[in-house]
């Protein structure tokens, strides 16, 4: 039996610290739980959202008005060099998992904050690396026919932060089958040292925020794109320039409206600098942070952060 509880504040469960309350909320650790609050939500004409670990998220100041479900099916379970992890497991316990386990491929995506089913329905990366590279099947719920249906990678349809499961939403990812390879797990647990040591030494660990704001954008200029690689010492990728060096081309680190700014230390991140922003004053940063690189450089930002309840 699912416990639903009513007007419980969202802001406590995301990373921005933003956000007003949930109309009905509930925590569901099975198949089962999820399909009765589905069903709860049917039987209300409701709206659902389905709640991670509550990153890559801004949250409307008016809440949700439908019900909130909060995935907590942690399970963890291997098998040779396969292991099964549950979408509601935080990603860097999957990854420490696979270390204890001596399984490596995975120690390029710790630091990255979140759950696995997050990471797996926005195709989370870092560092050139995606989740995707190790995928080998998901588990999902279709929320119209209640039925588990299994996708294989390709099937997945990952491409830059972004998957089935964010193009169809009516898809919940349940759990992810990670392919690995074996390794030494002395040498794996230095890997994901020195990975979250490079994320820390960004500045960014901690900070009330959604991490990257913005994806990073496709450049046709040649003039901005022999202007990164004069500044970087190397090409961009396939066209593509990250979205906090075109925020500092336009001279936008630093900029705040209300509670929200523009890092220092990272322009693509918007964060709550006061500990009181509102989502508003994020949405008209992030307004005025596209108008004026379109301004400037001719070049559309497209946010890479999910808004919900607006």
């Amino acid at each position: 039996m699912i416990n639903i509880q009513e007007n419980i504040l969202l802001s406590q469960f995301t990373s921005f610290r933003i956000g007003g309350p949930a109309r009905f909320y509930v925590e569901v650790s099975s198949v089962d739980e999820l399909k009765e609050a589905l069903l709860y939500a049917k039987e209300k004409n409701i709206k659902f959202f389905i709640l991670g670990g509550g990153t890559n998220l801004l949250m409307s100041d008016n809440g949700f008005q439908g019900i909130v479900i909060r995935m907590k099916i942690n399970t963890i379970c291997t098998n040779g060099n396969i292991m099964e992890v549950g979408c509601g497991v935080p990603l860097i316990k999957a990854i420490n998992v696979s270390a204890t386990e001596e399984l490596s491929g995975m120690e390029s995506l710790a630091g990255i904050p979140g759950t696995v089913g997050g990471a797996i329905r926005g195709n989370a990366g870092a560092f050139g690396s995606e989740i995707c590279a190790c995928v080998e099947k998901v588990s999902a719920l279709d929320s119209e026919t209640m039925e588990v249906v299994s996708f294989d990678a390709k099937e997945c349809d990952f491409s830059y932060r972004t998957s089935v499961f964010k193009q169809k939403e009516k898809f919940i990812v349940l759990s992810a089958t990670f392919a690995l390879t074996a390794g030494n797990d002395k040498e794996i647990q230095q890997k994901v040292s020195d990975t979250i040591n490079k994320r820390v030494s960004t500045g960014l660990h901690g900070v009330r925020s959604a991490g990257s704001f913005f994806m990073n954008p496709f450049v046709e200029s040649k003039d901005i794109l022999d202007n990164f690689e004069k500044d970087n010492g190397s090409p961009s990728r396939n066209g593509k320039v990250p979205a906090g060096w075109i925020i500092d081309q336009a001279e936008l680190r630093g900029k705040k409206i209300g509670g929200a700014a523009v890092s220092q230390a990272h322009a693509n991140y918007i964060v709550n600098d006061s500990g009181d922003a509102s989502a508003e004053d994020v949405i008209i940063l992030e307004s005025y942070i596209k108008q004026q690189v379109r301004d400037k450089f001719g070049v559309q930002l497209e946010s890479e952060v999910n808004h919900v309840g607006f």
